[in-house]
């Protein structure tokens, strides 16, 4: 036994099995070029005959071109020329004999084109040499039979009409067929050239719209490993390893707009899990990690619709949340005592029995809001738009509300009694310059005292 025959038989039986799988493969490469090969051969074929079957049809139906009569003197009366006999039904038949094998070729490219399992460009090389056969047919009638009509001749020249031709008449009639040839062999040639360019766009079309489609399969399949890694990123015991899966979930929902609403729901989830335990001591300001998360969900996209953010129990005080996004968020019994929520947008957001104490929401979008039983004690809300807002139950009092817009809102039941809990209140909260309500009507729906400014 060789030294080669040695190392084969050392080798892995992976590796063996990899040659045999590359040798397969070797040989379903060199089965598909074999077939390439023989549909590059039978569309050249079809050309051929093609240019064969016009050629013949052409040079069979050349014509005459009509010069003026050479002055003579006969000597002997000329006899006059012989008619031609009337092609009976059967020499048309047999005139059309020719055509058989081309439309059993069209038909054969045709068939082939439509039914055979072979690659794109195969089957775009059948169809165009189906169409030039096709073509070379129809330009071959065109020039003979169809030109002959239209010029009033019903037949071809006979024998006896062609010796009558002077040397002249023949080389003009030579010149003729070769100028006839020569105009379908151009048209032949544009006729290829429009179809082949057609098929070439064409393929063209479809690899880039293959390589599309793989591409995109290809970010896909990267979005799913970036999200994998920043999820597992979010469970390490390392702040800073954490603080990386956040931003890195950031910049895959700005990546992947269809990943948006997965990405926040995480974070939402993260929140959750890592908010204090009930009688743990609740810190003044939240944690590195839980302010970062707090950070990428306020600067989430509006446009993209996803579900609302559910941080409802969460204790978020001190939170630092300038121009959130918060619109719709689930807030109920959520401690944002102290945060700093400057000009967000809590558009139907729920706050109810929420606390918001000493908080400061100057310019912030609270329209639609529900706040019933919330607690706004001491909490800044200047120049705040609460149109629409549900304040019922909700204690307001020593509440800055200067300039507030407070049309529409709901601060409570009709016929105020001092004991109706239902109602906002008000009392010593600073409502100068507020819009869209009456002093009448906030006295008549809150609860207020004297040391609540109008």
């Amino acid at each position: 036994m060789s030294y080669a025959h040695w190392i084969l038989a050392l080798k892995p039986i992976s590796i063996r099995e990899s040659a045999w799988s590359g040798a397969i493969g070797r040989m379903e490469d060199r089965s598909q070029r074999t077939s390439g090969r023989a549909i590059v051969a039978a569309a050249a074929v079809a050309v051929i005959a093609s240019v064969v079957a016009i050629s013949a049809i052409a040079c069979s139906n050349a014509e005459v071109t009509p010069q003026p009569p050479i002055t003579r003197q006969p000597t002997l009366p000329t006899p006059p020329p012989e008619l031609p006999a009337p092609m009976g039904v059967a020499g048309r038949w047999r005139r059309l004999l020719w055509l058989l094998p081309a439309f059993a070729l069209i038909t054969a490219l045709g068939w082939a084109a439509a039914v055979l399992p072979v690659l794109g460009w195969a089957r775009w090389t059948l169809v165009g040499a189906a169409l030039t056969a096709t073509a070379s047919i129809v330009i071959a009638l065109l020039l003979g039979p169809g030109a002959r009509r239209l010029a009033g001749e019903q037949h071809p020249l006979t024998a006896a009409e062609r010796k009558q031709m002077t040397a002249t008449e023949r080389v003009e009639a030579v010149n003729a067929a070769r100028h006839t040839l020569i105009q379908a062999a151009t048209g032949l040639v544009v006729i290829g050239g429009v179809v082949f360019t057609a098929q070439g766009l064409l393929y063209t079309a479809e690899s880039l719209e293959t390589s599309r489609q793989a591409q995109h399969t290809a970010e896909q399949g990267q979005i799913t490993d970036r999200y994998t890694k920043a999820v597992e990123q979010l469970g390490s015991a390392k702040l800073d390893v954490r603080l990386g899966g956040i931003y890195a979930l950031e910049r895959l929902a700005i990546d992947s707009p269809r990943d948006h609403p997965t990405v926040y729901d995480v974070l939402a989830a993260f929140l959750r899990e890592h908010d204090p335990q009930l009688g743990a001591k609740i810190p003044r300001e939240p944690a590195t990690d839980i302010q970062a998360a707090l950070t990428v969900i306020g600067r989430r996209n509006p446009t993209l619709v996803g579900s609302a953010i559910n941080l409802a129990d969460t204790h978020l005080r001190g939170a630092n949340l300038p121009y959130a996004n918060l619109r719709g968020a689930k807030l109920h019994y959520a401690d944002l005592r102290g945060a700093d929520l400057t000009g967000a947008d809590l558009r139907g957001a729920n706050l109810d029995s929420s606390k918001l104490r000493y908080a400061y929401l100057g310019d912030a979008d609270l329209r639609n809001a529900e706040l019933p039983n919330a607690d706004l004690r001491e909490v800044n809300l200047p120049d705040a738009d609460l149109r629409g807002a549900f304040l019922g139950s909700a204690d307001l009092r020593e509440a800055d509300l200067r300039d507030a817009d407070l049309t529409g809102a709901d601060l409570g039941s009709a016929n105020l009694l001092d004991t109706n809990l239902d109602n906002a209140n008000l009392r010593g909260a600073d409502l100068t310059g507020i819009v869209g309500v009456t002093e009448q009507a906030i006295r008549s729906r809150a609860r207020v005292d004297a040391s609540t400014r109008f």
